[in-house]
């Protein structure tokens, strides 16, 4: 693949965002936890000369970088800092120094890529308008962007757009992949508590509240609301990962509670609607059948991360432009997998890419979120030119 000018210009940079890549491998930090990667992150971007604010939402950074051409357009360019409550196996010389943590999702190297790209952006200032650079704490179920957005993110740093980017276990290096409208899923966890009399499974079960029956049925249940409430042209996931109830030490008594727990997944507003409606209903239905008593509860944790179209359009042009059309796939196949990068996306218009990590050839396949994970440091020039590519297209002089 010939190297666009940006990948030139980048090149005498990655020694050291490598460098700063495996340092913060080796210290990993947990959501809103992240007190050594933000000050590294601060301290890099005063030392480039970029206007920093911290303690954004906790633990975030924003830096501000303005252009020595007119403009008045501002975007906001997002990367994701926090690690994993997963112990690492790869046996890297920069493993984990943190037992029990690691970067097994890759924000390690989506914060270096920001930075690089923010370096450049900082000493080559030929556009036109602002470009605030994001460090987002606690992507993974701790809220860092509601953290940032409560912190008044848009107000304190106005964005006309923003842009998000993750990195793809098994997809090629210098390839990207995106695909307009809902790109990833909306989701929940839910819990179902049943209640009832109890009683002696063998002497008297007449005289009971069976709830296994009734939790029999509600889980059999579960399984005709996606294709029967819900089109079965409309992607929807409702998966059972808990049912609980009695004790195996006294097998012979029926349990007086029951509780059942799982997970959804859903890409509109519709959808959730419908889940949980059908799902309360079928609790209370089943219960007020059976003589049982239910509670339910869901905790919303992610909503769809739906992709704008001009700004799709506007990320397309950046990747074909550094690594050329053909290794764009602009029809990314949809995903079950949360970001919460989505909520920022319903305040401001924007996109969110993937760029490869490599295959199993390249060294870049091992599943997100696994203990073998690593983020392949031949990814980095790729992300990093990527941000600098879309500068160009979004506050060229002529944009």
């Amino acid at each position: 693949m010939p190297q666009s000018k940006t990948l030139q210009a980048i090149a005498p940079h990655l020694a050291e965002l490598t460098a700063i890549r495996q340092d913060l491998h080796a210290h990993p930090e947990m959501g809103l936890e992240e007190v050594r990667t933000s000050a590294i992150v601060a301290e890099r971007l005063k030392a480039w000369g970029i206007e920093v604010s911290e303690r954004i939402g906790g633990t975030g950074v924003v830096g501000t970088i303005r252009g020595r051409l007119p403009g008045q357009r501002a975007i906001g360019l997002r990367a994701d800092m926090d690690a994993l409550a997963i112990p690492e196996l790869t046996g890297l010389p920069y493993a984990s120094k943190n037992p029990g943590f690691m970067h097994a999702c890759g924000h390690d190297g989506h914060t270096t890529m920001l930075l690089g790209a923010a370096r450049h952006l900082a000493e080559h200032r030929d556009f036109a308008g602002t470009v605030q650079v994001i460090f987002q704490p606690a992507e993974e179920g701790r809220g860092g962007a509601l953290a940032m957005l409560a912190d008044g993110l848009f107000e304190r740093f106005p964005c006309d757009a923003v842009y998000g980017m993750h990195n793809r276990p098994g997809m090629q290096l210098g390839h990207f992949g995106i695909r307009k409208g809902p790109a990833m899923a909306g989701g929940s966890k839910f819990f179902v508590r049943f209640t009832g009399t109890g009683g002696h499974g063998g002497g008297t079960p007449h005289l009971s509240t069976d709830l296994t029956i009734v939790q029999a049925h509600y889980v059999l249940g579960l399984q005709t609301i996606v294709g029967r409430n819900i089109s079965a042209f409309e992607p929807a996931v409702i998966s059972v990962g808990h049912i609980g109830g009695g004790d195996k030490e006294a097998a012979n008594v029926m349990p007086a509670e029951l509780m059942i727990a799982g997970t959804t997944r859903h890409y509109s507003d519709a959808i959730k609607e419908t889940t949980e409606r059908r799902m309360r209903e079928l609790a209370h239905g089943l219960a007020a059948m059976h003589g049982a008593g239910v509670e339910v509860t869901f905790d919303w944790l992610a909503e769809p991360l739906v992709n704008h179209p001009e700004e799709t359009d506007t990320a397309v042009r950046a990747a074909s432009a550094l690594v050329g059309a053909s290794a764009v796939n602009t029809e990314h196949p949809l995903t079950g997998g949360g970001e919460d990068f989505a909520f920022m996306l319903r305040k401001k218009p924007g996109a969110y890419i993937n760029v490869g990590n490599g295959t199993a050839a390249e060294g870049g396949d091992a599943g997100l979120h696994t203990p073998q994970y690593n983020f392949n440091d031949a990814a980095i020039p790729y992300g990093t030119a990527y941000w600098i590519e879309l500068v160009q297209q979004e506050l060229s002089p002529a944009a």
